[in-house]
């Protein structure tokens, strides 16, 4: 295949580019033009989000110390509580991809998406984010990450999100990637569950302990994804709610370990031959994240089980084990231009057709701080074939 191997080339002479590149640059993007700081305040290259970045969105996209009473609109009126300027940023990905396992061998993903963002505060301790896709994958994908934010409630470090989220956000934020490759086992469904980590629509509830550094997370969705409402106004499409909740505690400086645990259940959405068939779903398991800012490990460990993924009448449970493990090395912590990323991701069903195994490399380069290009090169484990690209992601 001629192909792939011109872009392999190219894709190589790229990585030496990138490694070589000179380090200096600076941007302001999104939030960033409201307080008039750098976008290395909370990205350590965006989008991935540093300790204070995690703070400002727990905040409800909020930096306490710098709010103004000028930065608001009143209008003589105590409750009302209007940003002056409405915050909005554009995110722009690129890509020009190759899949050897592809009858497509090459592909110019160009936009692959461009969403508008969205996120401040609504009245004191009040906050809301969102953000649509104008574009993913050469469709209208609409709202994606949609919710309110109340935060510290009763002056307790307790907070609540009302909207549609992923319910996998406590563990590994997909959004905040660097690469193009995806951690695969929390977007997977099994057989023809509707049930993943993925976007839902629900509440999640956070309350942080800073004595201990004990952080406690739980959630309610309906457990059916983000479909459009059916012709009785409804979201969900059963009458079950799932449920789910992580521990995660601090130790030491470098290390934070926690646990996962989600249970649901989901009745099937056609018309069975007889009865009404019920998968009962429940993932559970560890997760650790070790770093110090240049070398930063994300190890996710999960097992999902199902009563009866495939909604036959003779159920038959199904075992499903899920790895997430992900390297990111930043030279220079948040003043580098380069940064390493090296993904592994594992799924291993009972049900062959779900599994996964993929091996990911990458490098990325800040040509501004809000201009980033990236390098990326993936051996499927399974197909036994190579894929990756080269891309472009601007936030402006």
């Amino acid at each position: 295949m001629k192909t792939p191997r011109v872009l392999l080339t190219i894709m190589a002479a790229l990585t030496v580019l990138v490694a070589v590149a000179p380090d200096d640059a600076g941007a302001v993007p999104a939030f960033a033009r409201r307080y008039k700081l750098s976008c290395t305040t909370c990205h350590d290259p965006f989008p991935r989000l540093k300790p204070f970045g995690e703070e400002f969105a727990g905040n409800g996209f909020v930096i306490l110390e710098e709010e103004k009473e000028r930065d608001y609109v009143s209008a003589g009126d105590d409750l009302l509580h209007l940003n002056r300027d409405f915050p909005i940023g554009v995110r722009f990905d690129a890509w020009t991809f190759f899949d050897e396992a592809s009858d497509v061998t090459s592909d110019m993903q160009t936009p692959w998406g461009v969403k508008l963002l969205s996120g401040g505060a609504l009245a004191k301790n009040v906050g809301y984010y969102f953000y649509f896709y104008f574009q993913e994958r050469g469709e209208v994908a609409g709202i994606e990450d949609a919710y309110i934010h109340f935060n510290d409630i009763g002056g307790k470090p307790f907070d609540v999100m009302v909207g549609q989220f992923q319910t996998s956000d406590p563990l590994m934020k997909r959004e905040l990637r660097l690469t193009y490759e995806d951690y695969q086992f929390y977007k997977t469904r099994i057989g023809d569950s509707r049930n993943n980590l993925a976007y839902d629509r629900g509440l999640m509830m956070t309350y942080g302990f800073a004595r201990t550094g004990t952080d406690l997370v739980g959630f309610i969705v309906n457990g059916n994804g983000k479909p459009v409402a059916g012709d009785n106004r409804k979201f969900d499409d059963d009458k079950y709610k799932n449920f789910g909740a992580r521990i995660s505690q601090g130790l030491g400086e470098y290390l934070r370990i926690g646990y996962y645990y989600y249970y649901g259940q989901e009745k099937y959405e056609g018309t069975p031959p007889t009865g009404a068939y019920v998968n009962r779903l429940l993932y559970h398991g560890p997760d650790a994240t070790l770093g110090n800012g240049m070398f930063d490990l994300n190890l996710q460990y999960m097992l999902r089980r199902d009563t009866n993924p495939t909604f036959i009448e003779n159920a038959v449970n199904v075992e499903t084990d899920g790895i997430v493990a992900e390297l990111v090395v930043s030279p220079k912590r948040d003043r580098s231009r380069h940064y390493y990323t090296l993904l592994y991701n594992r799924i291993d069903s009972e049900l062959d057709g779900d599994d996964y195994e993929t091996w990911t490399a990458g490098v990325t380069y800040l040509i501004a701080r809000n201009l980033r290009a990236s390098v990326e090169y993936t051996y499927d484990q399974e197909s036994e074939a190579s894929r990756g690209g080269i891309g472009l992601v601007a936030g402006f």
